[in-house]
Parts: C-alpha cells; sequence; structure tokens
C-alpha cells in the first residue's frame, strides 16, 4: 500500500476523539489543527467557528458546565495556545473538565516563528499539560487525557506537533476504549453514624438554621433534601452564585450568600446561629469574607469537608458524605421540633423586599439598573436560557429570583469580564432549542464584540442584553470613593445597537422600559439573535461596592 492511500495521524486522532462521543468542539484554525479539525468534523462533530481562542475556550467551558460533560476546544501552537491563558485558571477553579487540541511547532524545523514552550505556560494556570511526541501511543494519550479531565475535573491541554500528525498511521488499527466506558461509576458515599449523631447533636442546639447549597448539592440532587432539612428545623435557605435559583419556588429562600446577597438576606444571615453548607467550596465571596453571619457555627456536609478555604477558617464541624445522602441522614436523626424562626411575616418579607432598596438620583434619559433587571424578570419567558457575565453589572441580573437553577448559568471564578459572550455561545451549542439571553455590560461586551459575526453565522439563537453605563463599572465607583480622578474608567455611551447592525443582528436601544413586554413579544416570535442596549445610570453602585469602598456622601439613602 502507498503512504498516500494510508491514513495520516490527524485521521486517527479525529477518530479518538470521536470515539469520546465529542459532539461539538470550539475551534479557532490555524497551520497546527486545521487538519484535525477537518477530519473531526468528517466524524459528525459540530464545529463552532469563533473569532478569538479565548472564545473558544470560554465556549467550551460553559458548554461543559451546561451538560456535565467534558467540553473541547482546539486552538493551533504558539499565540492560539497563548491566547487561553486568561480562560484556562477560570476553568480550573471552575472545577471543569475539558479538553483542548493544541498544536506544536514541527519537530523537524530548525526555527519555526511560532514556536514556544507551551507546557510552563498551561501549567502555570493550573491546567494539565500533555507533549504527544510519539504518534503510536497518541490514541492511548487522547483516551487518558479524557479520563484525566473526567476525574480531576479540570482541563488538560493535549500539543502534538503538526508534522507528526501529517505523518502516514503506523500504528494499530484498533482504537482503546473511550475514557467513559472505563472511568469509575462510584456510588454516593453515606455519612459515618456516628458522625450524624454529632451533627443532629450540633443542629438541635440551635435556634436560627440556614441551610447554603452550593454546586455540590446541585450535582447530587440535593435540593429537595436541603428544603426538607430547612423545614424540619424551622430555618431559612440560600445557595451560593453559581447554585442560585436551587430554591426558587420556596417561600423561606433569601436568595445568594455572599457578594451578592439582597438586603433581607443580609440581616437573616447576620442572626444566624448555625450554616449547614452542603457542597459547598466555601469560598472567599460565598461568606463575605467570614463577615455575613457573626454569629454562626458552621456544619459542612461534603464528600471533602474542609476546616480553612482561601485563607480563612471557614468550618469546625464536618460531616463527610454525599450532599444528599448527608442531609436525609441528618433530617432523619433530628428530633422533632417545638420552635420555629420561620413566620408568615419573614416570608411576606422574603418576596416583597426590594434586593436594593438605597435611593439613587437618575439623571433624565437614563434607567436604573434595578428597574431594568425588574422589567426583564417579569416579562422573560421562563423558559429561555440565561447567562450572567462579571462586572458590575452582574450583581443586578443575579437578582432574578423567579429563575431556577438549571436555566441560569453563572461562572466567575476567577473574576475576569469579557467572557459572557462565549458563554453564551456555549450554552446555546448546548441547548439549540432554546432561546439564550446573555446579560452583560459595555465594557466585558466591547472585549469580544467580535463574536457577534460567530453568532450570526452559526445562527445562535441568542439576545444580548447590555447594562452600559458608559463606563467599566467596578472600577468607576472605587475611584469615586477614593476620590481619585475617573480618566480611564468612563468612555460614553457607545451605539451598540449600530454595531449589531452592522454585524448583521437586530439591534435596539432603550432609554424607558414602556416597550420592552412589546419587544420581548416580537422577539419571542422572530427568534435570531439581536443586541438590546440598555442605557443606565452609573450613578448606582451596587450593595457590594458599597460595602467595600464607603462613596463620599453624594447618594442618600
Amino acid at each position: 500500500m502507498k503512504n498516500e492511500a494510508k491514513p495520516r495521524v490527524y485521521d486517527i486522532l479525529a477518530k479518538a476523539f470521536a470515539q469520546e462521543d465529542v459532539r461539538t468542539c470550539f475551534a479557532l484554525l490555524g497551520d497546527a489543527n486545521m487538519n484535525w479539525a477537518a477530519r473531526l468534523s468528517e466524524q459528525g462533530c459540530r464545529m463552532v467557528y469563533v473569532r478569538h481562542e479565548h472564545c473558544a475556550l470560554a465556549a467550551a467551558m460553559a458548554y461543559a458546565r451546561k451538560n456535565r460533560d467534558v467540553g473541547v476546544a482546539t486552538v493551533t501552537c504558539g499565540p492560539g495556545v497563548t491566547q487561553l491563558i486568561t480562560a484556562l485558571p477560570a476553568a480550573v477553579r471552575a472545577h471543569l473538565p475539558l479538553v483542548v487540541f493544541a498544536g506544536e511547532a514541527p519537530l523537524k524545523s530548525g526555527w519555526y516563528n511560532q514556536e514556544i514552550d507551551q507546557a510552563p505556560l498551561i501549567t502555570a494556570t493550573g491546567a494539565a499539560y500533555h507533549r504527544l511526541h510519539m504518534p503510536e501511543r497518541m490514541p492511548v494519550a487522547v483516551r487518558d487525557a479524557f479520563l484525566q479531565a473526567r476525574r480531576e475535573r479540570r482541563p488538560v491541554v493535549i500539543g502534538i506537533p503538526f508534522d507528526l500528525q501529517a505523518r502516514p498511521w503506523d500504528g494499530p488499527a484498533d482504537l482503546p476504549r473511550p475514557s467513559h466506558k472505563l472511568l469509575p461509576r462510584p456510588s454516593p458515599i453515606p455519612p459515618h453514624p456516628d458522625d450524624v449523631a454529632g451533627a443532629a447533636q450540633l443542629v438541635a442546639g440551635a435556634e436560627r438554621v440556614v441551610v447554603l447549597a452550593g454546586l455540590g448539592a446541585v450535582e447530587a440532587g440535593a435540593g429537595a433534601a436541603c428544603r426538607a432539612l430547612a423545614a424540619k428545623t424551622g430555618g431559612l435557605l440560600s445557595t451560593t452564585l453559581p447554585a442560585r435559583g436551587l430554591f426558587h419556588a420556596d417561600p423561606f429562600c433569601i436568595g445568594i450568600s455572599g457578594s451578592f446577597t439582597p438586603e433581607a438576606g443580609l440581616e437573616y444571615l447576620a442572626q444566624a446561629d448555625l450554616i449547614i453548607a452542603v457542597g459547598c467550596s466555601l469560598a472567599y465571596h460565598a461568606g463575605g469574607g467570614g463577615q455575613l453571619w457573626p454569629k454562626a457555627k458552621m456544619l459542612q456536609i461534603d464528600i471533602d469537608p474542609v476546616a480553612v478555604s482561601q485563607g480563612q477558617e471557614v468550618a469546625r464541624h464536618h460531616l463527610r458524605a454525599d450532599a444528599r445522602l448527608g442531609v436525609e441522614a441528618l433530617t432523619a436523626a433530628l428530633p422533632a421540633r417545638d420552635r420555629s424562626w420561620r413566620s408568615d411575616a419573614m416570608a411576606v418579607r422574603i418576596r416583597d423586599a426590594k434586593p436594593d432598596s438605597h435611593v439613587f438620583e437618575i439623571e433624565p434619559g437614563l434607567l436604573d439598573p434595578r428597574r431594568v433587571v425588574e422589567a426583564l424578570e417579569e416579562t422573560l419567558p421562563q423558559d429561555w436560557e440565561m447567562v450572567n457575565s462579571g462586572g458590575h453589572c452582574s450583581w443586578f441580573f443575579a437578582q432574578m429570583p423567579s429563575r431556577p437553577q438549571e436555566k441560569f448559568l453563572t461562572i466567575r471564578e476567577f473574576g475576569a469580564i469579557g467572557n459572557g459572550i462565549s458563554f453564551a455561545m456555549g450554552v446555546a451549542a448546548a441547548r439549540p432549542d432554546r432561546t439564550v439571553v446573555l446579560f452583560d455590560g459595555d465594557g466585558s461586551l466591547m472585549m469580544h464584540v467580535q463574536e457577534l459575526e460567530t453568532i450570526k453565522r452559526h445562527r445562535l439563537n441568542i439576545l444580548i442584553v447590555v447594562m452600559n453605563d458608559g463606563a467599566y463599572g467596578s472600577e468607576l465607583h472605587k475611584l469615586r470613593s477614593e476620590g481619585m480622578p475617573e480618566d480611564g474608567s468612563v468612555f460614553g455611551y457607545c451605539d451598540f445597537a449600530g454595531i449589531a447592525r452592522g454585524f448583521g443582528l437586530q439591534g435596539m436601544t432603550f432609554k424607558n422600559l414602556d416597550d420592552l413586554p412589546k419587544r420581548v413579544a416580537e422577539f419571542a416570535a422572530s427568534g435570531g439573535a439581536a443586541v438590546w442596549d440598555f442605557h443606565v445610570s452609573n450613578k448606582v453602585v451596587s450593595p457590594t461596592i458599597r460595602r467595600a469602598h464607603p462613596h463620599p456622601a453624594k447618594e442618600r439613602g
């Protein structure tokens, strides 16, 4: 057989990825990945071709979170890899399993202008990097990359020199068994009876209990169990930011705990004497740096409980168990109570209280971002998928209490803005039959506005809602609080509607909310993609910024 008739290494690599049930790949092509990507597409994988490498990885992050499976992206070597460095730490900290097919410079070249030592860059972010330099072993190495991503829940980047990819395949004809057929399926971990008894004694002595659920509770299906525990203790419910909406229908849910806690939630957390954290990593921002519940002890229910997290002591009492099994065992062990923190008046306050009642003077022709969110909460259909970006505006968008967790995605562990449009594309790829709504800020959207063309080309059904305050809001308010010049944080109100139309999308500017129900109905009927630009006042400061950076007395409240 002539070499020309043989499959190439990139053919076998594409088949190895296809065998891992890779059905969507986010890609930006270059010399070191384009042949492999073309073959993967021929294997039936949907390729979403983005305009920036960062966006390929960020979209794969949202796809992985939404589908609870490995997200896949591909970039070329050198500059393609360096563009990943902001997204990778976010994926690592969010515990998202990803596999990235990255090329490497050709081994046969004595010099190549895009050559760089890629491994140290990748490992510095906390991701894993594997050099694949032996063609015969590459299919096994691909399988192992998927195994590692699934088991460790972090990104794995594989680097393959593109001259090796182009060689005729001389290895075995059969591929190794895929990772999803090898990965152990451990059963949920039940709690030890002695630990349950100790936890029950602690809970029985508490008067004001808050059950705080994180993504571990979501993944374990522990929502109903947490509600039952809170009901039996007469306590309240809360969630971390990524798990927001898990208890959206419960009248005693006080919302998010942490930097995004609404007013009533802050009041009740300050009164709590026991926090039961279920499936939470107990990150710094989830507890307000330890200031949100100064009177409370903490009991953590988790398969990997910790005493110290991100520089602070978080829990002295632990119950090692699967979130659902641990909560169910604890609830069963508790005696009946003749007292309750709950009351009808409390339920009414939780239902009717504004997330933030502070009064600001709004300039004519501009909107209060809090009123924008209230109007969107009332008018957007319940079955639409929501994506919240980062930055100052994200506090306001998080206050949508009717939206369930499974339809509201937030990933912000690295604190970077500019990811929203990529996350929306990832969700749209994972839920092609749904309308996706992206909530973003003007500064964040501008960072990757080129992806509007990707949305148009791939016919993604995405409505982008821009909270446009003409500035980098967080920086502006921090500078103002310190009496510093605002230069560099204020840019003015650019015409996002015009930009959208330039990319072939619908575009609309909102300076009042009167027509919003009509516009939502029209978009629901037409579908497609659009950018809605809401001009809001930059005088409105989120409670998070107000607490951390007290402002001079220009506001009244």
